[in-house]
């Protein structure tokens, strides 16, 4: 097969992937499946957090803003790889972490790439830049807000405090491992189709998240309540 068979096919591969992401996402876009992806997000950050020796360090946590979790986001590629998700997020109010917002996650890589694989991916947003670029509506890591591998442990090392200027520290677990890891080049928007079930056509993400998790309906507080169950801090705005 030659090189030039070979990317046609990666892309034709890449292709059928992101469409068959979209077509799911579409039939899937009611209350019912955003609460599942709120539980979703929520298992996986409690199964992190609850192996403290190896997860997100619990000081740094309380140093975030917002917390956003994509459970079981998909690499596939040959030749050209991408990656598809969806997630939620949430950000700090003075009443507690607020209601979550639904986001898909997207990009592609060039690269010698054979397979696919389920990563689950936290994001850390740091500061009031972080949390201004996750806002928008449209958000490349690297691009429009500064990225870094985030450390993992317990407590916070030394070694790390020139990675505490990022805007974004980034997560990935894959077959097991939890470790920090730069995510350049991916692409968050909100998912509009869950937004809208849930909150309907006039609500933004940046309404969401500048409102306690009071306002969301019961059925998707699964991933604040856990937040608030590991960081209780509140933001001082």
């Amino acid at each position: 097969m030659t090189m030039t068979t070979r990317f046609r096919t990666g892309t034709a591969l890449l292709a059928t992937l992101a469409l068959g992401t979209t077509a799911w996402a579409q039939g899937k876009a009611d209350s019912t499946d955003a609460a599942s992806q709120s539980t979703k997000a929520a298992t996986v950050f409690h199964e992190i957090m609850d192996t403290p020796d190896k997860g997100v360090p619990t000081d740094l946590l309380g140093k975030a803003e917002c917390v956003a979790v994509f459970p079981q986001v998909i690499k596939a590629g040959f030749v050209v790889g991408g990656r598809g998700g969806r997630g939620v997020a949430s950000c700090r109010t003075p009443l507690g972490w607020s209601a979550p917002v639904f986001l898909t996650l997207g990009g592609a890589s060039i690269g010698f790439q054979i397979g696919v694989q389920a990563t689950d991916f936290v994001l850390l947003f740091m500061n009031g830049n972080g949390m201004s670029s996750l806002l928008s509506n449209e958000l490349t890591l690297g691009g429009d807000a500064s990225v870094a591998a985030g450390p993992v442990g317990r407590q916070i090392g030394a070694d790390t405090d020139a990675k505490m200027n990022a805007k974004i520290l980034s997560y990935s677990r894959s077959k097991g491992l939890f470790a920090g890891l730069e995510l350049k080049g991916v692409v968050i928007k909100p998912d509009s189709d869950d937004m809208t079930a849930i909150y309907g056509a006039d609500k933004t993400a940046k309404t969401v998240l500048t409102e306690s998790d009071a306002t969301a309906p019961a059925a998707v507080r699964a991933f604040p309540a856990m937040l608030a169950r590991h960081s209780s801090r509140t933001s001082s705005k």
